[in-house]
């Protein structure tokens, strides 16, 4: 064996000698339960959902049985966790969605996974900064009679969230962690506030009535729901900087479905409460986003709302910041395995981060911010603008392709174990994959089909087949890259899926 000066490195800090291209893997044992929880947790932006998904869900759709619904798809996502968190123990991969369809269906359709996956998850990100910006600019309005416009803000953020990827991922679970657990303690606090003084008609729990399930917008108010739950899933993104990912990932996907299940079937069904079933669509509908904090005035004073308020937008940075950690990890592994230049499979020298993937979602960020920026060329803009464009319809396009990503990764569990010859011992992991992927598939067409709802747009708007259209067209470029790869490159899209194991194979072969 021959070795040279560039085939080993020392660290400064340990003196430990280290192989060629370690940059090309993250750093393991930097995340335990506590850790990867939060980092998780913080995309859901609990505060987020209740502010906003939910009075939305009441109020377009016309639907009170919304906590029957949350509990619904707690069902249908732990179905889905099952075989997931099943396949997390053999797969160990920063792409996590795209790694796992890769070893299910084959190299190209994790090609095409991958290119859908970063669409969607760079979608739910920059879609965050629209209504974050315009929240922050209300802010200043109120409280230091500050008038600026909301881009302003929400370059500013970008900014802040691209610095903060360059960090160590342990420093981001703290920022994470601290926002999350505040947010969730305010809205726990409303929750008992409300039913310790319900509506006129009481403690009732008309709101898990099936009887309320009944209707047109049943289908996509399912559609709404299950982009609450978004971020659970990104539990395997994260699984090579945890010690024992066997073990650590598993736990926090159902630690996180079952945690998010509950917590938003009771605050959804405490704003019932607060405002009486009966009255809860016409309450969302005169109050929109301000449902939650026109009921906390009444009942816990307002210095309660206007933390309330503030948190608010913390919660929206927390979930910026997880959105971008989870874009900059899918990149970092797509440039691992040549699906993008391979600049971006190396990861930061200081901190170990995926920096480059990093820098790219800041840049794709501040580019669609200051392009809806220049559209907004009222001479007083459109206040609503950011929320009701860049949030809903950048938020809907990136569920939508989450939510068949999952369908896809529920068919890819089902195959992989069957080419193993283990289908009879992993047969009911088999069976529950096999039914959330089937309801999964219901959701994805139902979300297609009333995707103009979804983003308010008429029943003749372009909108309604464009947006959609851009999962499709992703989904269409990474089939075509990873054909393109097959024919021409075919050692490259056998590499594809394989993570950090490639990089093992790469060590072996030159020791």
């Amino acid at each position: 064996m021959t070795t040279d000066s560039s085939s080993t490195s020392t660290s400064a800090a340990g003196g430990i000698s280290t192989f060629k291209g370690q940059e090309r893997a993250l750093r393991a044992d930097r995340l335990g339960t506590g850790g990867l929880l939060l980092s998780v947790l913080a995309a859901t932006a609990p505060l987020m959902v209740v502010a906003g998904v939910m009075p939305t869900t009441f109020a377009v759709m016309g639907i009170v049985g919304q906590p029957l619904l949350f509990v619904v798809l707690g069902v249908v996502l732990i179905l889905f966790s099952i075989g997931y968190a099943e396949m997390s123990r053999h797969v160990h991969n920063a792409g996590a969605f795209y790694a796992y369809i890769s070893r299910g269906l084959g190299g190209t359709a994790g090609a095409g996974a991958a290119l859908v996956a970063l669409v969607a998850y760079n979608a739910l990100q920059i879609g965050i900064y629209g209504i974050f910006g315009f929240e922050v600019s209300g802010l200043l309005a109120t409280y230091a009679e500050v008038e600026i416009a909301w881009w302003i803000p929400a370059l500013v953020a970008a900014l802040a969230v691209g610095l903060l990827g360059w960090l160590k991922i342990d420093v981001n679970a703290r920022v994470l962690g601290v926002l999350l657990v505040i947010e969730v303690l305010l809205v726990v606090i409303f929750d008992v506030a409300a039913l310790a003084d319900p509506g006129k008609e009481g403690l009732s729990l008309h709101a898990f009535n099936p009887d309320t399930l009944t209707g047109a917008g049943v289908g996509t108010a399912l559609c709404f729901c299950v982009a609450a739950f978004l971020g659970f899933e990104q539990a395997p993104v994260y699984a090579e900087e945890t010690s024992r990912p066997h073990v650590l990932v598993p736990r926090v996907m159902f630690l996180a479905v079952g945690g998010v299940a509950v917590f938003f079937a009771l605050s959804s069904w405490a704003l019932t409460v607060a405002t009486g079933p009966a009255a809860i669509v016409g309450t969302a509908q005169k109050q929109s986003a301000g449902l939650l904090f026109f009921l906390t005035e009444s009942r816990l004073g307002g210095t309660f709302t206007d933390v309330l308020h503030v948190l608010f937008v913390t919660g929206m940075f927390a979930a910026l910041l997880s959105f971008h950690n989870v874009v900059a990890r899918y990149a970092f592994a797509m440039g691992r395995e040549g699906l993008l230049p391979a600049a971006f499979g190396r990861t930061s020298g200081t901190s170990g981060a995926p920096g480059t993937g990093s820098l790219l979602q800041t840049v794709v960020a501040v580019v669609v911010v200051a392009a809806f920026a220049i559209a907004d060329d009222k001479p007083a803009g459109d206040p609503t603008a950011p929320v009701l464009h860049l949030f809903t319809w950048f938020g809907n396009i990136g569920a939508l392709g989450v939510i068949v990503l999952m369908a896809a990764a529920s068919l890819s569990v089902v195959v992989f174990f069957v080419r193993r010859g283990a289908a009879g011992a992993q047969a009911w992991r088999l069976v529950t994959s096999a039914l959330a992927g089937l309801a999964l598939l219901v959701i994805a067409g139902y979300t297609v089909k009333d995707f103009e709802v979804l983003v308010g747009a008429g029943p003749d708007s372009s909108l309604s087949w464009i947006l959609p259209g851009i999962i499709g067209l992703a989904l269409a470029a990474g089939l075509l890259l990873g054909l393109v790869l097959r024919a021409r490159a075919p050692e490259k899209h056998a590499r594809i899926g394989l993570g950090n194991e490639a990089f093992q194979l790469d060590k072996a072969a030159s020791s």
